[in-house]
């Protein structure tokens, strides 16, 4: 007639520890997702595929454009182009906290277009005297991986430059590590984090 009442601590000390176990699962399987993201984006930009560089074994990482911008430049005289630099967060984070020489994982790309001046912004800006100029052509896109092992014999960073998604030449890519020598104090990087206006 009487039930003997039962106990809910057993309850509630499982279901506190299936909560806990629950917690921790999710916990390490957002970290190793985002571990995975950045390996896979690494792995994806160091390839042996025929588009690949030569040399350095680059490809171009997918979803590069999408990555936030480190800065802007202009050329001007025999190369007029607009330029702009890109990087993983990987290297987004080592460059706006002046971290030298930059971490592994690290990519960058450089973009280059040719400088082309806008007759509609001009038809607006002529007023004030000044000219617009505006991205045209495609011109190249430009990588640098920092794989400190893999490309130990060139400071740490693997080089590949693209046209029109095709890999340049040997010849090319022998001459990136000296070309960007005037840079060594900053790990051989020439851009800097342009500060949000």
């Amino acid at each position: 007639m009487f039930r003997k009442r039962v106990s809910s601590t057993p309850l509630i000390s499982t279901l506190a520890t299936i909560a806990v176990a629950m917690a921790c699962a999710s916990y390490l399987a957002t970290s190793v997702a985002g571990e995975d993201e950045e390996k896979s984006q690494k792995d994806s930009a160091v390839a042996t595929a025929s588009n690949a560089a030569p040399i350095y074994g680059i490809t171009i990482p997918p979803g590069y454009r999408d990555w936030k911008l480190i800065s802007i430049t202009r050329l001007e005289g025999k190369a007029n182009q607009l330029r702009a630099q890109f990087g993983n967060d990987i290297a987004v984070k080592a460059i706006k906290e002046g971290t030298i020489p930059f971490p592994d994982g690290s990519i960058i790309a450089a973009a280059h277009w040719s400088s082309e001046a806008s007759a509609p912004n001009n038809e607006v800006l002529s007023v004030l005297g000044v000219s617009s100029f505006v991205t045209g052509t495609p011109v190249n896109v430009q990588f640098m991986v920092k794989d400190s092992k893999k490309y130990a014999s060139t400071a740490g960073w693997g080089f590949a430059d693209f046209k029109d998604g095709k890999p340049g030449d040997e010849a090319l890519h022998n001459s990136c590590f000296a070309c960007h020598q005037p840079a060594k104090a900053h790990d051989y990087v020439f851009a800097h984090y342009a500060p949000a206006p």
